[in-house]
């Protein structure tokens, strides 16, 4: 099918607000739905299913998405990052991305599944005694991901999804706004259609790969993509050399993403008969505890941070999200450089993995600024090394694995781009969506029309842990109670919430 009518016109590009007419001039479609989500991953997910439970029909919901499966994005990475579906997450047993009650939580489910005493036995010890005698016990990824099937079919998934890409979101003359929605090709009379809706959610994910400044410019200017790459790209090529030959790799970061692919790399080389060598470039060397207080000091040793989550526990619900929810601007953009950066768990397995490979000789860690990435002999990557005495070191590698993290500028993403030039989106001291606490982007209402975040995108507002399976939902329950203050939904008050957990049990769509 050829489609040649129903496409944005350069009057439309320009304009911050359209008009219905202005949309039948231009020949595209327009349909109505009440509530829109924009992204159809986790975020979009937790918000659909929050809305279901409070008694959103799903013909009042409409998904706008590109993707096969609110997982999908989420499993993506996470293959890319050595997460394979025996692994697990960084998410604590309570945080259950299919159930916003916590209960039964990750670990019980996995003792009721177990085929074994010990089986059944192991998770409920170690969240007893989780983190004093035993690591943090976090969910297996592939068990989240049968949890998330589960739901999507109990909350009729399948009926909210409208496949398809979303560039640009604009306000409605008259209130609300459109969301244009380009359908896959050959399923649509028009290149455009555009939903009108209320209330519009985004929850895109991540703006794009993060790549640290030097070795972006080295794959650029020498057209280098397979040697210098980043964690989070399809990259299984490397280890499938490395086992292959004697090679050395260069890996850069102290997150929890470094701490996998070294993983990887030390079960190839005691697994697989591997002879690699493990260069590991830190910046900032961490090699005791550290922290602006007694109260908030947190372990460190060989080069990194630990810390069980991606922030302190009481960031979710503890006396620091009350602390952070009572900040504003400089202030609350210093705690949350205080309770983040870099870190990574201090898991038992990574610990005795790390000192075998030290004992070996197989790891060794620098640590300094690096100056710059170049070509070197015999195929080799060097890199500049400004070690912290001052001096000078050339570091060479077949390879260098960026994992240094996720996080991408707004502007790379053209819908978060569209929503900062023409819906009236500012950005927080942190360059993410500027939020209110209940996750509106701020300056962008539209009488009586809303639109609200969650997720990374909105990271620096008034809660730390928006990308999170935990932060997701309480994001989607803010959004909720707002939306119910303004009649669009009912509140989860107890009554509610008890029927529909007991509905849920017993895998009975919402009501």
């Amino acid at each position: 099918m050829t489609v040649t009518t129903g496409d944005l016109t350069q009057t439309l590009l320009d304009t911050s607000v359209w008009s219905d007419v202005m949309l039948a001039d231009a020949g595209i479609p327009v349909y109505d739905a009440p509530f829109v989500t924009v992204g159809g991953g986790l975020g979009s997910l937790t918000m659909a299913d929050t809305l279901r439970i409070a008694g959103v029909p799903t013909s009042s919901i409409a998904v706008l998405t590109d993707l096969d499966h609110p997982m999908h994005t989420y499993m993506y990475l996470a293959r890319n990052s050595q997460i394979p579906d025996h692994e697990r997450l960084r998410s604590d047993s309570a945080s259950v991305l299919d159930n916003i009650w916590g209960w039964p939580s990750y670990a019980l489910r996995e003792a009721f599944t177990a085929k074994s005493f010990t089986g059944w036995f192991a998770p409920l010890l170690q969240v007893a005694t989780e983190p004093v005698l035993t690591d943090y016990y976090t969910p297996r990824i592939g068990d989240v991901g049968r949890s998330v099937d589960r739901e999507t079919g109990r909350i009729n998934w399948a009926s909210m999804v409208h496949k398809g890409q979303v560039r640009v979101v604009r306000r409605r003359y008259g209130g609300g706004y459109f969301a244009l929605h380009t359908p896959p090709e050959g399923t649509s009379p028009t290149r455009r259609v555009a939903f009108r809706t209320s209330n519009v959610h985004i929850a895109v994910g991540y703006p794009g790969l993060k790549f640290l400044p030097d070795l972006q410019e080295y794959r650029q200017k020498h057209q280098d993509y397979g040697r210098v790459v980043n964690a989070y790209e399809p990259h299984d090529h490397v280890y499938e050399d490395l086992v292959r030959r004697p090679a050395v790799v260069v890996v850069r970061g102290a997150g929890i993403v470094s701490s996998r692919v070294l993983q990887r790399l030390i079960e190839d080389i005691e697994n697989r008969g591997a002879r690699t060598t493990i260069l590991h470039l830190f910046r900032t060397y961490t090699d005791g505890t550290h922290g602006p207080s007694i109260f908030m000091r947190r372990r460190g040793h060989g080069g990194f941070a630990y810390q069980g989550f991606n922030w302190p526990k009481g960031a979710w619900g503890g006396q620091l999200r009350y602390r952070l929810e009572n900040l504003e601007g400089k202030d609350r953009t210093d705690l949350l450089k205080v309770m983040g950066g870099a870190n990574t768990p201090e898991r038992k397995l990574w610990q005795e993995q790390l000192k075998r490979a030290r004992a070996n000789g197989w790891y060794h860690a620098y640590n300094g600024e690096v100056e710059d990435v170049v070509p070197g002999p015999d195929r080799k990557i060097v890199t500049h090394l400004r070690a912290k005495d001052g001096s000078m070191v050339d570091v060479a590698a077949d390879y260098i694995v960026d994992a240094t993290g996720l996080e991408g500028n707004l502007r790379e993403h053209r819908l978060l781009a569209d929503l900062l030039d023409h819906a009236g989106a500012g950005t927080n001291p942190l360059g993410r969506l500027d939020v209110e606490p209940y996750f509106e982007i701020r300056g962008t209402a539209n009488e009586p029309g809303r639109m609200y975040a969650s997720g990374s995108i909105t990271l620096g507002g008034y809660y730390a842990g928006v990308d999170s399976f935990l932060g997701l939902q309480f994001a989607a329950l803010q959004i909720a109670d707002d939306l119910a203050s303004r009649g669009f939904c009912s509140r989860i008050g107890v009554g509610r919430s008890l029927s529909q957990w007991w509905r849920w049990v017993r895998r009975r769509s919402p009501q």
